[in-house]
């Protein structure tokens, strides 16, 4: 019995461990003239729990995350580029072409979604059109801030929702995020992952000049 015990205990532990973030996922779905995707967090354990995201920022070095649509209760139910909030309660319908984030749950106020943006949104908080990515302002991040509520926990194919934009179907940005996450128990420590994600597909030019680069760097080799 003590064996078993012992074996169940060590399974366990090792199952902790291997716990891994392996990247993002983007789904998109076009909406007139408006692309919107969805942002996901892949994992590799069954109770990996997202607590986090932050640090995200345009790959260009532009200090610029712009150009995102809303349409939410700030707008109106209206589609806006000045007006909007990042607030996942705020959406006024699941299918809206809305640019929200969140550490999973649903949408809408009676959701009772927990997500809250951190400081690095300014002042301003999750009630501005585009994301803070400067010095002056911050970067911008958000969280749970109800972790007991265990919203940030994987689902069934190992992804979390982490946030959905709406952008001009021809537009194109690289981002880069980190994320906090955990086992989903009370006290357990906490790991960090990092990547980058593409909203939008490059010009025919870019992707040229992308490959480019790749057969330069494979001659150099």
């Amino acid at each position: 019995m003590k064996f078993m015990v012992s074996a169940a205990i060590a399974a366990a532990v090792s199952s902790m461990a291997s716990a891994t973030f392996t990247g993002y996922t983007v789904t998109t779905t076009a909406a007139g003239s408006l692309n919107v995707y969805q942002v996901f967090g892949n994992f590799n354990g069954a109770t990996d729990t997202v607590l986090n995201a932050f640090q995200i920022h345009n790959t260009d070095g532009s200090g610029l995350i712009t150009g995102f649509h809303h349409n939410d209760a700030l707008t109106g139910g209206v589609d806006s580029t000045v007006a909007g909030t990042w607030n996942p309660q705020f959406t006024v319908s699941p299918v809206a072409a809305d640019s929200f984030v969140c550490i999973g749950g649903s949408t809408g106020f009676t959701s009772g979604n927990s997500t809250n943006g951190d400081p690095g949104f300014g002042t301003a908080g999750f009630n501005q059109v585009n994301m803070p990515d400067t010095a002056a302002v911050g970067v911008a991040g958000w969280f749970n801030s109800n972790p007991p509520n265990l919203q940030g926990r994987v689902g069934p194919a190992g992804t979390m929702l982490l946030g959905q934009f709406a952008l001009s179907n021809t537009a194109f940005m690289t981002l880069f995020m980190k994320v906090g996450y955990n086992s989903g128990i009370a006290g357990a420590p906490v790991q960090f992952g990092e990547g980058t994600f593409n909203l939008g597909v490059p010009a025919p030019g870019a992707i040229a000049l992308l490959g480019l680069a790749g057969l330069t760097g494979r001659r150099r080799r």
